[in-house]
């Protein structure tokens, strides 16, 4: 039977999609943002290991909750590192009925297509909008980003779209109207959220014995927050919808 390594389970979360969702949080990440707050994601491997049937007998308890648009959220570190896994696992989640997203900054392995006919909607994490800054964010090359984003493409999955922003690395409204006119090309768009950095993950990385990448760098503001949402929204071409699909 197909296993996984997960990190955690998250019960009732109200962020990662729309409604009450269970996120499932996997083992293993490629990339080495230099603001992520999860480093002890990264290794491959760890984690506990449990199995399709075993989530699927969990997920089915919160059902309830899930209402009309909530369900179920598999994350990571990346999801798409354990991609045999994941297909059966979300196909299992259709076969319930339950409403099924991925959160992913399109580093992975496998056939996506598989993947995604299973799939009612990506959370896509948008790095940069150039290779140089991905470069400077992820320590990767982006060519896999964009592998896994002409498979979403394809395939017409719903997206919701993320972005970090972090005082003296992208907080300035250059990049940010780069990443509008990026979004612009994307079609299947449905909603765009800037999120802002934060400081909370630096104690994990002491815990680790790592060198925390951002050291001294100041959590941003609400009010640079807002001032860059209205740059966004002035160059976005789309128009953001309520997310209604279910099951």
């Amino acid at each position: 039977m197909t296993t996984a390594n997960v990190h955690s389970i998250e019960t009732m979360g109200l962020v990662d999609g729309p409604g009450v969702r269970t996120v499932i949080f996997l083992q293993g990440c490629q990339l080495r943002c230099i603001y992520c707050h999860n480093p002890d994601t990264w290794k491959a491997g760890y984690g506990k290991e449990m199995s399709v049937d075993e989530l699927i007998k969990m997920v089915k308890r919160y059902k309830f909750y899930y209402k009309d648009n909530g369900g179920i959220t598999v994350s990571g570190g990346d999801p798409l590192l354990q991609p045999q896994f994941l297909k059966e696992f979300l196909k299992a989640c259709k076969e319930e009925g339950i409403n099924t997203a991925i959160d992913t900054s399109g580093h992975g392995l496998g056939d996506y297509d598989d993947i995604l006919k299973y799939t009612d909607l990506v959370l896509l994490d948008i790095k940069a909008a150039n290779e140089d800054k991905y470069r400077e964010i992820t320590k990767r090359k982006s060519d896999k980003f964009f592998e896994f984003l002409e498979a979403v493409k394809r395939n017409n999955v719903d997206i919701w779209t993320r972005h970090v922003v972090v005082p003296t690395i992208n907080a300035e409204e250059k990049q940010i109207v780069e990443v509008a006119k990026f979004i612009n090309t994307i079609p299947n768009v449905k909603k765009v959220e800037l999120l802002p950095y934060h400081n909370q993950g630096a104690q994990k990385y002491k815990s680790l014995d790592m060198k925390y990448p951002l050291e001294g760098v100041q959590p941003l503001d609400n009010d640079s927050l807002d001032y860059f949402n209205k740059v966004l929204h002035k160059h976005l071409d789309i128009i953001e919808e309520e997310y209604s699909k279910t099951g």
